[in-house]
């Protein structure tokens, strides 16, 4: 399918006019002046993103060690977050076992290190690649499903790759994993990780952002919306929820890449189903209709986790609580209710009413 005929998808199936009046249309449920442009992102985001950006590059010429480190997992933290929220929040796909594509991508250059002897820089590519191959083989399987059951054949299926890494002592180390991995010399030190995460997490994440904002991200979101009325107009919905499906888990392995990078090493709590929850509560948390939602929740899960493990063993009940609090007040996230609370009205000559 052209890209011309993408967006006359996503235009079909997500925007249309509003019955009730002449002067408006209706996007995902919100209603717009005709003649009210759609932009992709406001100046003042921009500049405040490329701020933030030059923060982040003078942080280690003064932060202490320990304050790099814990940014550093945020940002491999956030990108695994991201990934997942690529075809969860946007794709309305059930992704419940998103850790695996995490653990694969880990393993694989982890491996190709240790066992291979390959050169570090080619394992890190190779890492993503065999994700995204995971993700096309578990997901040729899930999409035949839908929602729920989905998810929970994805559950199992990752499991397996699990009980894989966690039994087999003699490749994959078993439960004690695989430690003090041979990295070049440029990491071998916080900052030299911190530098190399931040760049590779900023191009994932434009790359997401692009790929979002193409027409194949408009008709992974009117899929989201309204699958039925996609398939009957000529959409092949399971074909691009198993692209998106392949993306997300390439996203996810570079997340993994970036974890051995920092952490050099690797045990198979990676793949384990509980940390698929843990990053399905951090896009929940920030925001899972929003594109930057995931980095805040992101943020707030390992600064709570780092915080709270200082004082008591038991931090997942506070994000228990946590988890519960945000399901009764703030259902659409921190970022879906700043995005509600400060979007800008519509002045009445916009709503086609009389000044």
């Amino acid at each position: 399918m052209s890209a011309e005929n993408e967006k006359t998808v996503y235009e079909s199936a997500c925007i249309r006019e509003n019955p009730r009046s002449k002067n408006e249309i209706v996007m995902y449920g919100v209603m717009l002046p005709k003649h009210m442009p759609i932009k992709l992102a406001a100046p003042r985001w921009l500049w405040l993103t490329l701020a933030l950006l030059l923060a982040l590059l003078l942080l280690p010429l003064a932060a202490p060690l320990f304050y790099i480190y814990i940014i550093s997992v945020i940002f491999v933290t956030a990108l695994l977050a991201m990934s997942l929220n690529l075809v969860l929040g946007y794709g309305g796909v059930y992704q419940f076992h998103h850790a695996v594509f995490y653990g694969v991508g880990a393993y694989t250059a982890t491996l190709l290190i240790t066992e291979l002897a390959m050169p570090a820089w080619l394992a890190f590519a190779a890492g993503p690649v065999v994700a995204a191959f995971t993700g096309l083989l578990i997901g040729w399987f899930c999409v035949r499903l839908t929602k729920l059951y989905f998810g929970m054949l994805q559950i199992a299926l990752g499991s397996l790759v699990w009980v894989i890494a966690y039994r087999w002592y003699d490749v994959t180390g078993g439960d004690n994993g695989i430690h003090d991995i041979p990295m070049p010399e440029f990491l071998m030190s916080f900052q030299g990780a911190y530098y190399f995460i931040l760049i590779i997490t900023v191009v994932c994440v434009a790359l997401m952002y692009l790929i979002l904002n193409s027409p194949f991200g408009a008709t992974l979101q009117a899929i989201r919306d309204n699958p039925e009325r996609c398939e009957a107009i000529g959409v092949n919905v399971r074909q691009h929820q198993l692209i998106g499906i392949v993306i997300a888990s390439f996203f996810g392995g570079v997340a993994g890449v970036l974890f051995v990078a920092l952490e050099r090493s690797v045990f198979p709590g990676l793949l384990f189903w509980v940390l698929s929850l843990e990053i399905l509560v951090m896009c929940l948390l920030g925001g899972w209709f929003t594109f930057a939602g995931p980095i805040l929740g992101a943020a707030i899960v390992v600064a709570l986790r780092t915080v709270a493990s200082r004082y008591t063993d038991y931090w997942t009940t506070i994000l228990g609580i946590v988890l519960i609090l945000l399901i009764f007040f703030l259902p659409e996230g921190v970022m879906g209710w700043a995005r509600e609370r400060f979007k800008p009205r519509a002045s009445k000559a916009d709503q086609g009413g009389v000044s």
